[in-house]
């Protein structure tokens, strides 16, 4: 497989460049060349299976030739050992819940295949690998503990200062080694453009052998697209089903638009926004209006310029009509979130967290009669334990995982939102600068 800039400026590369080099010099985003249909008798034959086996089916057609399968399933086996439920929450509606991996958040699929895909590159590399990733909550405690210990490979956490929750912030601080974490005087959007600016800085990206471990990094983004197929496998009639997704940088959902590329049945896509709402106004009007970044209690959806973007024009061949016939928009704000987790709690006796509330609302806004709808539970409630008890009026039971990481020490570096003082800081931690 060959993949290409979504700006079409720079050389179609392999799988493994893609990876390793993930932010091509045009400024795009890279996108497989093809994409690999599954035929309606594996699609048949894989109801039923492992989410291992699904995801070795989907993956295979984007890796080779630069692993093998035999690879491939190692990695799958390994990145992919845990359940992603389907729960029924009213008759036609379904949580499907993406927060039982090991940091408890839907960001575990795509950096645990990231980190063992990297883990096998890393084995035939001379030098280390550095890899830099922002993160606006949960990403960072998913890339932290799927890279933690990885030979050849060091990580570089990117956070705004303030702005993740207590619970966050300790699964991606606390872990020392080869995890690094800096803590950024800004918002995402911020840590995210010192992240673009490295990549794009040519002496820096050579001399530390810069990668992503963020959704713009294919193999970060595209694995995602394994627990769609899971939930066509498992839902019955689930083409016809409305697919809410809590979106922030898009490539949740995106990656949901692959999985139905891949031919797998799934229904529309309903993307699920806070107050940071740029997709939901572009689904509207078709003027893409980037606004200043708001601070919401969905956290990890506080994205004013969502870096997947140009990979959702690319799934529809950038005709905004085709966009707008599978695609629409939801937005909730802060009180309205409060109030969907206080009634779904106390009229289902399910707990949503900030980011599914919208989602859940989203379903309970659009929803025709008689149809099925399933929004993602994309991360534990107990994540964002300040906001629950505010819509709950109670305080939440601890889990013992949450206890345990709290009693951690954070290690963090604390730095302003100039790329000069970020790129001082990387020369300054890499044993590969002279």
């Amino acid at each position: 497989m060959k993949y290409f800039s979504t700006n079409r400026e720079s050389n179609e590369i392999s799988f493994k460049e893609a990876v390793i080099n993930c932010l091509p010099a045009d400024k795009g985003l890279y996108f497989p060349k093809s994409i690999p249909a599954l035929d309606a008798q594996t699609i048949v034959n894989l109801k039923g299976a492992s989410l291992p086996a699904i995801g070795f089916e989907m993956m295979k057609g984007f890796v080779q030739p630069d692993l093998s399968e035999s690879q491939l399933k190692d990695i799958v086996e390994d990145a992919l050992s845990f359940e992603i439920p389907l729960v029924q929450v009213e008759e036609n509606l379904f949580s499907l819940e993406l927060f039982h991996g090991p940091t408890y958040a839907f960001k575990d699929v795509g950096a645990r295949f990231l980190a063992r895909c990297l883990g096998e590159f890393a084995k035939k590399e001379a030098r280390e690998t550095t890899i830099l990733v922002a993160t606006s909550g949960d990403t960072g405690g998913a890339v932290a503990n799927g890279f933690y210990g990885v030979e050849g490979v060091k990580v570089i956490i990117l956070y705004p200062s303030g702005k993740v929750s207590d619970l966050q912030e300790k699964q991606l601080t606390t872990l020392g080694g080869n995890i690094t974490a800096l803590e950024v005087g800004g918002d995402f959007d911020d840590c995210q453009a010192l992240v673009k600016q490295a990549f794009l800085d040519k002496e820096l990206s050579e001399k530390l052998n810069l990668t992503s471990a963020n959704s713009i990094n294919i193999a970060r983004w595209m694995p995602q697209s394994i627990y769609y197929a899971s939930l066509a496998l498992k839902m019955q009639n689930a083409e016809e089903a409305l697919i809410a997704v809590p979106s922030g940088n898009y490539g949740n959902v995106t990656a949901g638009m692959l999985a139905k590329r891949m031919s797998f049945p799934l229904g529309k896509f309903l993307v699920c926004s806070n107050a940071n709402d740029v997709v939901p106004r572009y689904l509207e009007s078709c003027e893409y209006e980037v606004l200043p970044t708001v601070a919401t209690y969905a956290n990890a959806m506080d994205v004013s310029n969502p870096s997947n973007f140009p990979r959702m024009l690319e799934l529809y061949d950038h005709t905004f009509d085709d966009l707008i016939q599978d695609v629409s928009g939801f937005t909730l704000h802060d009180e309205e979130i409060l109030e969907t987790i206080k009634q779904c709690h106390k009229e289902r006796g399910y707990v949503l967290d900030p980011h599914g509330a919208i989602g859940y609302a989203g379903l309970k806004a659009k929803l025709k009669i008689d149809q099925q709808g399933v929004f993602l539970e994309t991360a534990h409630p107990i994540k964002f334990a300040p906001v629950m008890e505010k819509a709950l009026d109670e305080r939440l039971e601890i889990p013992q995982f949450a206890e345990d990481l709290m009693l951690k020490k954070k290690k963090s570096t604390k730095m302003s939102n100039e790329y000069s003082e970020f790129k001082n800081l990387l020369k300054r931690t890499s044993q590969e600068w002279s």
